[in-house]
C-alpha cells in the first residue's frame, strides 16, 4: 500500500558500536525518503566512528575496522543529514527506543540541535508488537508472505531498511479498514496516527529521565485544556527528585541543573532540561 504523506517520511534503520546511548557511536546509516507524490530517495552509507568496532559487532554486522576506516565521521556528515532530513517525519523497526535517539544523541555531539519533537515518529516494530507481538524476519514472513533471509542479509543496514519500509507498507495493507472486522485491529493510512500507536511510553527525554504526568486539582481530578485532553506537565523520573516537577525542582534547587548537566546524562536529556529551564527563566 502507499503510504499517505502530508510531508516526506524517512524510513531508517542504524548500525552501532553498541547499545549505550552516551558512549556508542553510529557506523552505517541507511533511509529511504518517501515524498508525499510517491518519489523515493535512497541511501546508504558507512560511518567512522573514530573508535575500534568491538568484535561481537563486526560479526553480527559484518562491518570491520577496515570497511570504515576511509569513512565519514557523523560531524562531517551530519550538515547534509540535517538538511535531506528537515521538515521530515522517521520510521522505522524498534526506532523509537534505539534508533532516533542515537540519531538525536550523534547529531547533538556534532553540534547540531536537530528538533525530533517536531517530527511524527513511526515505529514499525511497535505497531507489529500490539498486533502480533513477533520481531522483524517474522514480521517480513508474517506480512510480506515470504522469508526475509531469502530475500535480505539480517543485521545490514540498508537490507533491513528495506524490508522495514515493505512491513509498513504490508502493515496498513492489513490493518486497512474493512479488512479487520475488530476496530481496535484497524489501522488508517495517517502518518498521525501511526505516530501516536507507535508510542510506547510519556517519554519527555528519550531516556525517560524525563516524563510526562497529569496536572490534578486540590481533589485528585485530571485537569483538562480547552480540548478535553489532559493538561501535562514533566516530572523526573528517577533520583532524589523522582515525582517532583521539573519547574519545581529547577526553582527549589537551582544547582540540581549544574550537577546533570556535568553528570553522566545523554545529550538529549540535557538538551530537554535546558530547554524547560530556559522556558521558566522566561516566564519571569
Amino acid at each position: 500500500m502507499k503510504l499517505n504523506l502530508t510531508k516526506p517520511l524517512i524510513v531508517f534503520d542504524l548500525e552501532t558500536t553498541g547499545l549505550d546511548l552516551v558512549k556508542d557511536k553510529i557506523i552505517q546509516i541507511s533511509y529511504i525518503k518517501v515524498h508525499p507524490d510517491g518519489k523515493e530517495e535512497r541511501n546508504n552509507m558507512y560511518i567512522n566512528p573514530g573508535r575500534h568496532i568491538p568484535d561481537d559487532v563486526a560479526a553480527l554486522t559484518g562491518i570491520t575496522d577496515d570497511d570504515v576506516k576511509d569513512a565519514p565521521t557523523f560531524k562531517e556528515v551530519a550538515p547534509k543529514l540535517e538538511e535531506k532530513f528537515k521538515g521530515c517525519d522517521f520510521a522505522g523497526f524498534n526506532s523509537n527506543h534505539f534508533d532516533v535517539p542515537m540519531l538525536a544523541e550523534e547529531f547533538l555531539r556534532a553540534g547540531i540541535d536537530f528538533d525530533f519533537s517536531k517530527c511524527r515518529l513511526i515505529d514499525a516494530q511497535t505497531i507489529f508488537h500490539k498486533m502480533e507481538r513477533r520481531n522483524l524476519a517474522a514480521a517480513y514472513k508474517f506480512y510480506c508472505g515470504r522469508k526475509m533471509e531469502d530475500d535480505f542479509t539480517a543485521h545490514k543496514a540498508d537490507e533491513d531498511t528495506e524490508a522495514t519500509y515493505r512491513v509498513l507498507q504490508g502493515e496498513l495493507d492489513m490493518y486497512a479498514p474493512g479488512k479487520q472486522d475488530e476496530p481496535e485491529r484497524q489501522l488508517n493510512n495517517n502518518m498521525d496516527e501511526l505516530a501516536e500507536f507507535s508510542k510506547l511510553n510519556n517519554n519527555v527525554d528519550f531516556a525517560g529521565r524525563i516524563i510526562w504526568k497529569e496536572m490534578k486539582d486540590k481533589d485528585g481530578n485530571t485537569l483538562t485544556d480547552a480540548n478535553g485532553n489532559p493538561r501535562l506537565y514533566e516530572v523526573f523520573n528517577f533520583g532524589k527528585y523522582k515525582g517532583w516537577g521539573v519547574a519545581d525542582v529547577l526553582h527549589r534547587d537551582p544547582g540540581y541543573y549544574s550537577w546533570m548537566l556535568a553528570s553522566d546524562f545523554t545529550y538529549n536529556t540535557k538538551q530537554v532540561l535546558t530547554r524547560i529551564r530556559l522556558r521558566e527563566f522566561n516566564k519571569n
